[in-house]
């Protein structure tokens, strides 16, 4: 089959590489029909996640169909649709049993694209299947369903339920990106005073806008003054970080009130300073986080109630065959207008599935 390879820090590519088949009881074989590109994979491509070896298949994110299970899976069977969760959970583990999926112990957690081949290929292998994929009514389109693999759930659980959004509250989100953006779309639901966004980005500034952002602030024209005088010098009530790097989580923690929330949602590959000789005193609470995708059934509801507004995030499609170019474009965001890109169509219909 085809795939996109990482080969090292800046190296990769769409190549081919074996079919995957049924290695655990618990496994199952997903043909891959829509899948997009997350900003996590760019840290990849960057060296900033070295745990991803060289010749690991990226992506975290699908919809397919279910093409082979293996002989412990009782959920999903071959000709079901699903959707792929980016946190694969054992379901047995201390962590897994308390709902943080995302810290498995159990060979789980965030191991797709990351320690085993991804889903940025035609087929993908995809451990604990009973608890990591999900099946999908057949009203929801492939190309909404697959943003609630990753950034839907992500922004939801790691930004505003870690932060805490409350009705009246004062919302900022630094970075307007996809997982921004979803941030922005779910810390509505409850009923924020207003959400502030903060991009470099003009098109994601008004793409901000139009997903409920109530007022928006260039990040190199001194947000920190805007936000301070729409809160009359108290600052804001939760600050997102969705961005990952050092100044926007710094400017982050300048712009939350005494006793507000800051909570990192980005992916960070260099050390970040903490003042806690400016922040000791304030009673912030601070939290970072991987997503363990427990909120995604609940999403799914939400998008087949059309309550989600998913469809509004994807700027770009292509072919699979089209990866290195989709990548080209998602990663050049600023000038290209990209906010998720997404990826299906073309693949061999046929896959050698190797068995135990």
């Amino acid at each position: 089959m085809k795939a996109f390879v990482f080969h090292g820090p800046g190296q990769s590519s769409w190549e081919d590489v074996p079919d995957p088949g049924i290695e655990d009881a618990g496994d199952a074989v997903v043909r891959v029909d829509t899948t997009t590109i997350c900003g996590t994979d760019l840290h990849i491509l960057k060296g900033d996640v070295p745990k991803v070896a060289p010749g690991t298949v990226l992506g975290h994110e699908a919809v397919g169909e279910v093409v082979k299970v293996g002989s412990g899976v009782r959920t999903v069977r071959p000709g079901d649709r699903v959707l792929v969760s980016c946190i694969s959970a054992c379901g047995r583990c201390r962590f897994c049993r308390e709902g943080s999926y995302g810290q498995c112990l159990g060979g789980g957690g965030w191991i797709l694209g990351h320690l085993i081949n991804g889903t940025q290929a035609e087929y993908v292998r995809v451990p604990f299947a009973d608890l990591s994929l999900h099946p999908l009514p057949g009203e929801v389109d492939s190309q909404d369903a697959v943003l609630l693999a990753d950034i839907f759930p992500t922004a939801y659980e790691v930004g505003v339920l870690n932060g805490q959004v409350r009705p009246g509250d004062t919302v900022v989100v630094v970075g307007a990106g996809p997982i921004g953006l979803a941030a922005i779309a779910t810390a509505r639901l409850f009923s924020p005073g207003r959400i502030i966004a903060v991009d470099l980005a003009p098109t994601r500034l008004e793409a901000a806008k139009e997903l409920g952002a109530d007022a928006v602030a260039h990040a190199a024209e001194d947000p920190d003054r805007l936000v301070a005088d729409l809160t009359e010098g108290l600052g804001a009530d939760v600050v997102m970080e969705a961005v990952g790097v050092p100044e926007t989580f710094e400017m982050c923690t300048r712009m939350v009130r005494p006793g507000g929330h800051v909570a990192n949602i980005g992916v960070h590959g260099r050390p970040a300073t903490l003042h806690l000789e400016d922040l000791w005193i304030k009673n912030l609470t601070i939290t970072t986080g991987l997503v363990d995708t427990y909120s995604t059934p609940t999403l799914l509801r939400m998008l087949t109630a059309g309550r989600l507004p998913a469809s509004s995030l994807v700027t770009h499609t292509f072919e699979l065959d089209g990866m290195e170019e989709a990548y080209d474009v998602f990663s050049r965001g600023a000038d290209t207008g990209a906010l998720k890109v997404v990826l299906g169509g073309k693949h061999h219909d046929e896959v050698t599935l190797r068995t135990p």
